[in-house]
């Protein structure tokens, strides 16, 4: 299947999965989340990437698990491979892999966005929904704007971030302005990367909360 719109169309998602289990994606084009799904050969842009959200919108509970993104291509799109949860939700976003990725004048390649808004005005809340064991593997090529930007809930950080083989180089020398962004992340630097991805804490942090009181998916 080939699905095709110009870059500057409205907010439109190529596949929009929810409540999903048990899918397949691959040779297409795609918007995901959910329980077990595995997304390969696939080749996205323009457009925003591949996203795993927005999650957690207006206190629901998001419950995703189990996705695999891999062998994947993605030329002059917003982000590369995202995930983004807006603040109040509550649930789990875990066990994910995104693997062999290469970007080309991708603004954002890698990023984790726990504030997410969508142009509205949004109050800070401590809730969230919450992230954990997240590994990026293999993921090469030019960005435009910033290579890694980890945006995590001041109240629940994210944990079991794991980084391997990252090669992320600007598309020109002038859009070398901003480094790796990391907040309230935790993780783990399994080789090195570049550019190097000082702002990771590694491990796990001291004050690991239970997220809303046991409410797990």
């Amino acid at each position: 299947m080939s699905i095709s719109s110009p870059g500057d169309s409205p907010n439109t998602d190529g596949i929009h999965l929810q409540n999903s289990k048990n899918v397949i994606i691959h040779s297409t084009s795609l918007a995901c989340g959910c329980s077990g799904v595995y997304i390969h050969n696939v080749r996205c842009g323009p457009g925003h990437g591949i996203s795993i959200g927005g999650l957690g919108k207006d206190g629901t509970k998001a419950c995703v698990s189990n996705i695999t993104v891999r062998d994947s291509s993605l030329q002059n799109t917003m982000t590369g491979v995202r995930i983004k949860t807006w603040q109040g939700g509550s649930g789990s976003v875990q066990g994910v892999m995104f693997s062999n990725i290469q970007v080309s004048g991708v603004e954002t390649p890698i990023m984790i966005d726990q504030y997410y808004c969508n142009g509205h005005k949004c109050q800070n809340k401590t809730s969230a929904v919450d992230v954990s064991g997240i590994s990026y593997q293999f993921i090469k090529g030019t960005y435009t704007s910033k290579p890694v930007h980890f945006a995590c809930s001041d109240s629940m950080a994210c944990t079991g971030v794991t980084l391997e083989n990252i090669n992320l180089t600007p598309l020109q020398e002038k859009n070398q302005l901003e480094g790796p962004f990391c907040w309230h992340t935790f993780g783990e630097l399994r080789t090195s990367t570049t550019p190097p991805i000082t702002c990771l804490q590694m491990g796990d942090p001291s004050n690991k909360q239970v997220h809303n009181n046991g409410d797990s998916c």
